[in-house]
């Protein structure tokens, strides 16, 4: 395959992340059809399509997207402190810097027991539904999904809560192959605030 189609599959599946929220592997899938191209065409990896996304960023949401990515990573925050028993650390487009208003907001939990997070968010009367998501081993894990009003965007988000085991804490913040953490803890994000609030 050439690189100018892994680029222009990466580029028309950024603009469905910017503008429709969807998460790399659907926005993947989602621009193969876009394009015509068949089911089995070799796709970017997710690096080149994050790339992409800050591409699309920079020239069509400038103006508004840093303010939105603050909002989300300001209600993160808030919810970090809420579940702090059960070590939270953000993931996702909210950490990586590339969320938009219709981004999920991901919180990784490391819990000794997968059930204390549900009966803790039932003790704060907080509703939430169940889906599934992989760990970094690729087994199925439980993905507490829960609706909270951001005030800041004047509208709802969607806090997708993965409950992974402590264990799985070892090796949580190595960097990838370019330096950079897939995740940090609340100190993190409050140092990310902290940098970003003169911007």
């Amino acid at each position: 395959m050439t690189a100018e189609l892994t680029t222009e599959i990466a580029a028309t599946a950024a603009r469905l992340v910017v503008e429709e929220g969807l998460e790399y592997g659907p926005a993947k899938t989602r621009a193969l059809k876009t394009l015509g191209l068949p089911a089995r065409t070799a796709l970017p990896t997710n690096d080149e399509l994050e790339d992409q996304v800050r591409d699309y960023l920079a020239i069509f949401c400038a103006d508004t997207q840093p303010e939105e990515l603050r909002a989300l990573r300001e209600l993160a925050a808030v919810w970090m402190e809420r579940l702090a028993e059960f070590r939270p650390h953000l993931s996702g487009a909210v950490w990586r810097g590339t969320a938009t208003r219709l981004s999920n907001i991901h919180l990784q939990l490391y819990c000794d027991d997968s059930k204390s997070c549900e009966i803790a968010l039932l003790n704060q009367g907080i509703d939430y539904d169940v889906g599934q998501s992989r760990n970094a081993r690729g087994q199925t894990v439980d993905q507490l999904i829960l609706d909270a009003p951001c005030r800041a965007l004047n509208e709802r988000v969607t806090i997708a809560l993965t409950i992974l085991d402590y264990d799985d804490q070892r090796g949580a913040l190595k960097p990838d192959a370019r330096g950079r953490t897939e995740r940090g803890d609340l100190a993190a994000l409050r140092q990310l605030l902290d940098t970003t609030k003169d911007d």
